[in-house]
C-alpha cells in the first residue's frame, strides 16, 4: 500500500562501542547506549520481508516462494526502529543494523568502496576483513533436504548461495549468505556467524535478527540474553534522548517482572502461527479504571494459530485481531468519540485518530494497561496514549492486525517505550521494568 503522508521517523542509534559490564555473578555482558535520531517520511517503510510469487499479488497476504498457498509472514509498517551500530569483521567496521525481534536472518550492506563510485555510508567492505567468507552453493544452508522457508535462497551465476527479500513497499535486499564475525572486544568475538551480505538495496542499513531461529544472532552467538530500554518519542527541542541496548546481563534485572514464553513446535501445521516469534501469555486490556469485556482467548492462538500474541521490537504500533481492537475502540468512541477525525484511517490500520492537543485528549482516555498472567502489566502512561503521525494529526498508536492480513496480535515498539524489555532465552521468559530510559545508560 503506498504511503500517501509523511511521517515523522525517530530512528533509536546505538553509539559505535560497546561497554563490557560485570555483575554479580562474574559474567560479562556489554551494553550499548541509544540516541534518539530524527528522519524525514521518505524513510519510512516495512520492515519485514514479504516472500511474492509471480501467481498472487495480494498485497495482505504473501506467500512463500514456492507454489504452496501458505501465507508465512507479512508486513509491518513503522516509522521509529531501534538501530544497533555493531562491530563487524577482523578489524571491526561498524554496521548500523535494525534491532528486530519479530524476524531470522541478519544481513548486513555490502559494497566495495571503489573510487568511482562511493559507496552508502557506513556499509561494509568484505575485502578489509580477514574473517569474512562465502557460503558456496553446496552448502547445506543453500540446497537443504527440507526447504526453510524462514530463508528463501538459491545458487547464483557465481556458484555462491543468494537470497532476495522483496519488502511490500517494493524494496529489494538481496546479496548472497556469508560467514563474518562479531567483535566486541580485543580479545572478545562471536564465532563467525551465518549473515546476509546485502549489495542491492536502497537502504543503508541492515538486520540484525532476534527472533527464535536457529540462524537468528541470539542463537548462533548463543547468547542468553539481551534486553533494551527505549526512550520516549517526544522530547524537548534540540535534546536526544539516551537509552540502552544490553547483550548479556543486565544489572538491573532484579527488578523486572517475568512472563513465560509460549512455546510452539516448528514441526507443528499451524498456518496462521509464527512459532519463532515471542509470543506471551496476555489475558487482557483495561483503559482508564475500566476492565474490557474481552475473552482471555482472543490473546491466546488456536488450533490454526490465530490470536497469537508477540512482542515485536520491528513493529512500531501494537496490532490487536478485530475481537479486541473492536472493543478497544468502542470505549474510546465512548469517552472522546465527538473528537474522533471523522473518515480519517492512518496507513490503512489505524481510525482512532485526532485533532487538536494530544495531552488533553489523552487525559480524556486515561492510561492503558496491557495484562498478562502472574499479575504483570505493561502500563501506557495518558501522556503517551497517541502517536503523532503529521499534519496535525495524532492516533492511538493501535492498529487492526486483518488489514494487514494476519491473524495475531503484536505488541510495537510504541508501546515498549521507558520500559526495560529483557529477552531470557536460556530461561524461555521476558521481563519488563519500568524505567526512564533518558537515564537508563
Amino acid at each position: 500500500m503506498a504511503l500517501l503522508f509523511l511521517l515523522l521517523t525517530y530512528f533509536c542509534s546505538l553509539s559505535t562501542q560497546g561497554k563490557p559490564t560485570h555483575n554479580h555473578n562474574k559474567s560479562i555482558s556489554f551494553s550499548f547506549p541509544l540516541t534518539s535520531l530524527r528522519f524525514s517520511g521518505s524513510n519510512v517503510r516495512t520492515l519485514y520481508p514479504s516472500f511474492v510469487s509471480d501467481t498472487n499479488k495480494n498485497p495482505r497476504r504473501q506467500p512463500r516462494p514456492n507454489p504452496s498457498s501458505y501465507s508465512f509472514k507479512t508486513t509491518f509498517k513503522y516509522s521509529m526502529a531501534l538501530i544497533v551500530a555493531l562491530p563487524i569483521g577482523t578489524p571491526p567496521q561498524t554496521q548500523q543494523m535494525v534491532l528486530d525481534t519479530g524476524s531470522q536472518l541478519s544481513w548486513i550492506q555490502c559494497h566495495k568502496k571503489l573510487a568511482q563510485k562511493p559507496p552508502p555510508p557506513a556499509s561494509f567492505d568484505p575485502s578489509l576483513s580477514s574473517s569474512f567468507s562465502v557460503l558456496p552453493c553446496n552448502h547445506p544452508l543453500c540446497k537443504p533436504r527440507i526447504p526453510d522457508f524462514t530463508l528463501p535462497t538459491s545458487c547464483d551465476q557465481n556458484r555462491l548461495c543468494h537470497y532476495s527479500y522483496f519488502y511490500a513497499d517494493g524494496t529489494l535486499a538481496e546479496g548472497n549468505l556469508v560467514r563474518e564475525k562479531f567483535t566486541f572486544a580485543r580479545y572478545q568475538s562471536t564465532p563467525p556467524l551465518i549473515l546476509g551480505c546485502a549489495t542491492d538495496s536502497s537502504e543503508d542499513k541492515g538486520i540484525l535478527g532476534m527472533n527464535l531461529g536457529r540462524l537468528s544472532f541470539a542463537s548462533q552467538a548463543e547468547i542468553s540474553k539481551f534486553s533494551y530500554c527505549m526512550p520516549t518519542r517526544r522530547t524537548q527541542a534540540g535534546v536526544s534522548p539516551t537509552g540502552s541496548f544490553y547483550l548479556g546481563e543486565n544489572p538491573k534485572s532484579g527488578g523486572f517482572q517475568y512472563i513465560n514464553l509460549l512455546i510452539f513446535p516448528q514441526s507443528r501445521s499451524m498456518p496462521n502461527m509464527d512459532p519463532l516469534a515471542y509470543t506471551v501469555p496476555m489475558q487482557g486490556i483495561r483503559i482508564g479504571a475500566k476492565k474490557l469485556a474481552i475473552p482471555k482467548s482472543v490473546f491466546r492462538p488456536d488450533a490454526g494459530g490465530s490470536g497469537q500474541t508477540m512482542i515485536d521490537s520491528g513493529s512500531e504500533f501494537t496490532y490487536l485481531v478485530d475481537e479486541a481492537y473492536n472493543k478497544v475502540r468502542e470505549e474510546v468512541v465512548r469517552m472522546v468519540g465527538p473528537r474522533l477525525k471523522k473518515g480519517y484511517v492512518y496507513g490503512g490500520v489505524a481510525d482512532m485518530c485526532f485533532e487538536g492537543s494530544p495531552i488533553e485528549i489523552g487525559l480524556l482516555i486515561g492510561e492503558m494497561v496491557l495484562e498478562f498472567e502472574k499479575g504483570v502489566e505493561i502500563t501506557v502512561d495518558k501522556e503517551r496514549m497517541l502517536a503523532d503521525v503529521g499534519g496535525g494529526v495524532h492516533c492511538l498508536g493501535i492498529g487492526r492486525s486483518n488489514m494487514l492480513g494476519v491473524a495475531s496480535n503484536i505488541i510495537g515498539n510504541f508501546h515498549q517505550q521507558n520500559l526495560w524489555v529483557e529477552f531470557d532465552l536460556a530461561n524461555r521468559r521476558v521481563g519488563f521494568g519500568k524505567a526512564d530510559c533518558s537515564r537508563a545508560v
